[in-house]
């Protein structure tokens, strides 16, 4: 398998997580869903989880078994976000190591081609999901209503070092603006 290849989400969403809907989860025939924490369901360094961020997990626990992997290595902030929303988390992955998504898929007596990596980070989350088997989702990081538009270096070099490797990331038919 390519690195290109291992790099190429299933699924680009142009926008949070939040344009993740029940019906485009059924459409892809997903039964769970893995979800990474920093930025991709709470700001980095948030403490709490957003009002609109609690509608939309019940809205989409109705088609989705829902589990929360994050690399972050605080277990008591992703204890306590898993508690705000009610979900079981795995703290300190060490993603793009599949270990702790093995665990997390297993728990949900799923196939790993039936459960979606959502994240925000192509070297941590799409390409753990990919090496796995996993249907894969590339949302934009979620930043603090209060906060003005961050562009991450990081993120933008992700981006282009995947494309270069034969990724595609511009709009496409798995696309969804």
């Amino acid at each position: 398998m390519s690195w290109g290849h291992l790099l190429q989400p299933d699924l680009v969403l142009h926008g949070s997580i939040l344009k993740l809907t029940p019906q485009l989860v059924s459409q892809h025939q997903l039964k769970g869903l893995v979800l990474d924490v920093d930025e991709t369901l709470v700001p980095f360094r948030a403490a709490q989880v957003s009002e609109e961020l609690l509608p939309w997990v019940h809205d989409i626990q109705q088609v989705a078994t829902l589990w929360l992997v994050s690399n972050n290595i605080s277990e008591a902030r992703i204890r306590r976000i898993g508690k705000a929303l009610n979900l079981p988390y795995i703290a300190g992955a060490g993603k793009p190591s599949r270990r702790k998504l093995r665990r997390a898929v297993e728990a949900m007596n799923l196939a790993p081609e039936q459960v979606g990596m959502v994240g925000d980070r192509l070297f941590t989350d799409v390409l753990a999901g990919n090496r796995l088997g996993m249907f894969t989702v590339l949302v934009e990081p979620m930043v603090a209503p209060d906060a003005a538009p961050r562009h991450s270096s990081l993120r933008t070099c992700e981006v282009w070092i995947s494309q270069i490797l034969g990724a595609t990331l511009s709009p496409q038919k798995n696309q969804v603006k």
